[in-house]
């Protein structure tokens, strides 16, 4: 057993030995590797970044344990013909189904509506184009979990009523109130004069779309000012994870009930959550995935073939001291073990100095995105174990012809 044990710690330090002194060639050899798998790793980084990053601002937008009722709704890609049926079966949420679901959903802790609009504003000489006019009932802000930090949100009363209030988003204060507080100013909606009672907290974008260009009045007012076309929204939310979609179910059963739909019947509605938002993102990441990281691990095959030219020469260069070994005794296994050690030992050295890179990229293009670029521990693994399968494999041919050199023949040969 210590003999094995001397025979590997040996091998390992000529391998390591034989790199060392020829540095630049080793590092050459290399760049294949290193580049294969920083870019495996930053591409798998930046899929894990891309989900998290729509995943977090959809939870920042839409709230925690949240769920919405409306006339159509699909957080999946969906064909034309769907569209059409859904289209056509689909009927539009009434105020008196929203408060049906609302008095009788049991696990729902809020239960709130909401009907969307635009239009231009213009003020002070100062227009701003596709404004969301997004009007709600009070509750949304619980619903959404929404910041306000200056003034307040609606109160139910002032949002079931046609009171002219509004609470706007960054991008209109920014716009129109960029050097003191908007409070009880007020601004122009559909030539409307509302008095301004809340600034939301800034949101950012999404997709490059800014989640700060709205404002919020009661929903009564909204009703009054815009077509309801597509009916309301019905939002929902649950008191945590656990009832969440139990509260989902409970209200799509009440709704289905409210309609008199029966047994296979199809809804007659659309239903979105959160949860259904994170399976769409894991299917579009693990598509993404599927393509793109086979493309990265060519990489790694062109890094590998390179490895086996390099140790093919390193055998050429080598052959006296393999015809040396084997008059002293060396057996084919422990020569072609020696070469194996060796390749697969440059291999391992490409893919930590390739994470290394791979670490150093991921901060870079972070910070430069404004995106978490997240390096989870399967792509890691993924990466450096293909790239040590790759050195054996890369070394197996160069081995196995260090391996059959006739000794006396190698002796002779300077």
């Amino acid at each position: 057993m210590r003999q094995i044990y001397s025979f590997y710690f040996d091998a390992f330090w000529i391998a390591l030995k034989s790199i060392l002194e020829h540095k630049l060639r080793a590092f050459l050899t290399l760049i294949g590797i290193i580049i294969g798998v920083a870019a495996v790793v930053v591409v798998g980084a930046s899929i894990a970044g891309l989900k998290t990053y729509v995943v977090d601002k959809a939870s920042k937008i839409l709230g925690s344990n949240h769920f919405m009722i409306t006339r159509m709704a699909s957080m999946g890609r969906m064909s034309d013909e769907e569209w059409e049926l859904r289209n056509r079966r689909n009927k539009d949420v009434t105020w008196i189904e929203y408060e049906y679901i609302k008095q009788n959903c049991q696990l729902c802790t809020e239960v709130g509506a909401q009907i969307n609009g635009g239009t231009t504003i213009t003020q002070n000489a100062l227009e701003m184009p596709s404004v969301r006019i997004i009007g709600v009932t009070a509750n949304m802000a619980d619903i959404e979990d929404k910041t306000i930090v200056e003034g307040r949100f609606m109160t139910d009363d002032e949002s079931t009523r046609i009171t002219n209030v509004a609470v706007i988003g960054m991008d209109i204060k920014d716009k129109f109130f960029p050097n003191g507080s908007p409070i009880g100013q007020q601004i122009k909606v559909q030539g409307s004069p509302l008095t301004i009672i809340g600034v939301e907290d800034k949101r950012g974008s999404f997709f490059g779309d800014s989640q700060d260009r709205h404002i919020y009045i009661p929903i009564m007012l909204a009703a009054q000012m815009f077509t309801r076309t597509g009916g309301i929204q019905v939002h929902g939310k649950s008191g945590d994870a656990e009832t969440f979609k139990d509260a989902i179910e409970e209200a799509r059963t009440l709704l289905r009930n409210r309609r008199q739909l029966i047994g296979s019947e199809d809804d007659t509605f659309g239903l979105v959550n959160v949860d259904e938002f994170n399976s769409q993102m894991d299917q579009i990441t693990g598509a993404i995935a599927g393509v793109v990281i086979p493309i990265t691990m060519i990489i790694l095959v062109v890094g590998g073939i390179v490895v086996m030219n390099i140790m093919l020469v390193s055998v050429t260069e080598r052959t006296f001291e393999v015809g040396l070994r084997k008059a002293l005794g060396a057996t084919r296994k422990q020569i072609l073990l020696q070469f194996l050690i060796e390749s697969a030992l440059l291999c391992v050295v490409g893919g930590i100095l390739g994470l290394a890179l791979a670490i150093v990229a991921t901060q870079l293009v972070g910070a430069a995105l404004e995106m978490t670029m997240t390096i989870t521990a399967g792509y890691v693994v993924l990466s450096v174990a293909v790239s040590s399968i790759i050195g054996v494999l890369a070394g197996l041919y160069p081995a196995w012809k260090a391996a059959r050199l006739d000794p006396i023949v190698a002796l002779t040969q300077t």
